[in-house]
């Protein structure tokens, strides 16, 4: 069984002029969110065996942030340049590639490919992953390269929003 948290990375800022869309850092929102929802993943049980994440600096401070609540070391991110606004085949492409010995992965990456990726899981039909939102699910398989073809189990969506109230 694999089990895959696809994460939207953490409200990003737009303050900085000139600053490109790949260097955008996470604004104060943003950084408060990441951990929040890490250790909320943490309570869901669910402690990903490797992080990969797009190699925009956003995406790197969410998963840099989650590394920090759950304990896995900061170095030991899988940084992928072709998880930057990745279109659903990019993403199939990274999964498939990955090691057997993982288990359970945490993806950070970007809308509208995130949303588009996890809608076509077919478990459970989401309109927009909000930043820093969480969507999970497990594959019915031992194999990375199965994943698409192999029969899925939604397992939970949080997002921000429902732990402000």
């Amino acid at each position: 069984m694999k089990t895959i948290a696809l994460i939207r990375h953490a409200k990003s800022s737009w303050e900085e002029f000139g600053v490109s869309d790949f260097e955008r850092p996470l604004n104060q929102r943003g950084r408060r969110d990441a951990p929040v929802m890490a250790s909320r993943l943490q309570k869901l049980g669910f402690t990903p065996d490797l992080l990969v994440s797009s190699t925009a600096k956003r995406a790197r401070k969410t998963a840099k942030l989650f590394a920090e609540v759950l304990g896995i070391d900061k170095g030991d991110i899988l940084l992928l340049d072709e998880l930057y606004l990745a279109e659903p085949e990019n993403f199939e492409g990274v999964i498939a590639k990955l090691d057997d010995r993982f288990n359970r992965i945490a993806v950070f990456a970007h809308n509208p490919g995130i949303t588009t990726y996890a809608n076509r899981m077919d478990v459970a039909r989401i309109d927009d992953m909000p930043t820093c939102a969480i969507f999970a699910f497990t594959a019915d398989t031992e194999n990375w390269k199965d994943v698409g073809s192999s029969e899925k189990k939604f397992l939970f969506f949080d997002q921000p929003k429902s732990i402000e109230s």
